[in-house]
């Protein structure tokens, strides 16, 4: 139940309301930042809640029990808000946001609708759009290992082991030229690695900070799964980390870890499964796998 005050009660049962929604979000690092879909500024506690912004809102969704419910914020990009570099960096990923109901001709009577997190970011060339996850969608998130096939590590970290400051999982070197949508990027110093050696890998721009997700490589140029909001310029430095498909086998021939792989490349698959004897072929009991 929301605890409302006597105050905004009495203002809600007028019948006639001044009433916006703000929205603040706390960031996991940094000060929090506020916006509201008023036509001007409102200050909620020690926080300014910014009109600037273009800030819009789909219908609340509230579900009893352990549902998720779901809300999305969309908005404009400005300099006095949420900017393309900071989503892009993903600054705000995960952040803790909470949405309230203002009386904007007294802003100190509102009460706190709700509070969510930062999901998925769509961006787009005029604006984006921010998901509001509930707490209970943290119920979703798988917890603990799948039994399959493909290695569950990230290329580099502790289980993994592989170490990507070694020159042959790394390359530096500077943007030569890009696409006119800024997906392929042509980068110096890729001459010698083979063909896919990126594929799935990344590339960081070193002067911000920002990674892309690499979708192909190949004749000295890496192809993104997305555009970037802000094109690479000619002569930008980068750095491009070679990436992993999560099969045994190339772990074992592209990094020579294969005593680190997490998975279980010998179990049967579906097709396995779902067999039944040939005449022709032997059938042994033994193992599938050398």
């Amino acid at each position: 139940m929301r605890d409302v005050s006597l105050a905004l009660q009495a203002h809600l049962d007028g019948g006639v309301t001044t009433l916006a929604r703000c929205w603040v979000v706390r960031p996991l690092e940094g000060a929090a930042v506020g916006f509201t879909e008023h036509d001007r500024d409102l200050v909620l506690g020690a926080v300014m809640c910014r009109a600037a912004t273009g800030f819009a809102a789909s219908a609340m969704e509230r579900v009893t029990g352990l549902g998720v419910g779901d809300q999305a914020v969309a908005g404009v990009l400005s300099d006095d808000g949420l900017d393309e570099a900071a989503l892009e960096a993903g600054a705000y990923d995960g952040a803790a946001v909470e949405a309230w109901l203002v009386n904007w001709a007294a802003p100190e009577m509102r009460v706190l609708l709700g509070k969510a997190e930062i999901g998925e970011v769509r961006r787009g060339p005029q604006g984006f759009e921010a998901e509001l996850r509930s707490v209970a969608a943290r119920l979703n998130v798988p917890v603990g290992r799948s039994y399959q096939p493909m290695c569950d590590a990230v290329l580099g970290d502790a289980r993994c082991g592989v170490d990507l400051t070694a020159p042959a999982f790394r390359a530096e070197g500077a943007v030569v030229s890009a696409s006119v949508d800024g997906r392929v990027v042509t980068v110096s110093g890729l001459g010698a690695f083979d063909d896919g050696w990126f594929a799935g890998g990344v590339l960081t721009a070193l002067s911000s900070g920002l990674t892309f997700e690499i979708r192909a490589s190949g004749a000295g140029s890496v192809e993104l799964w997305r555009a970037p909001a802000t094109a690479l310029a000619p002569g930008e430095a980068v750095r491009v980390t070679a990436g992993c498909d999560k099969r045994f086998v190339t772990c074992a021939a592209k990094f020579a870890n294969a005593e680190n792989f997490r998975g279980c490349p010998h179990m049967p698959g579906n097709d396995w499964i779902a067999s039944y004897p040939v005449r022709g072929e032997a059938h042994d009991g033994g193992r599938l796998a050398p």
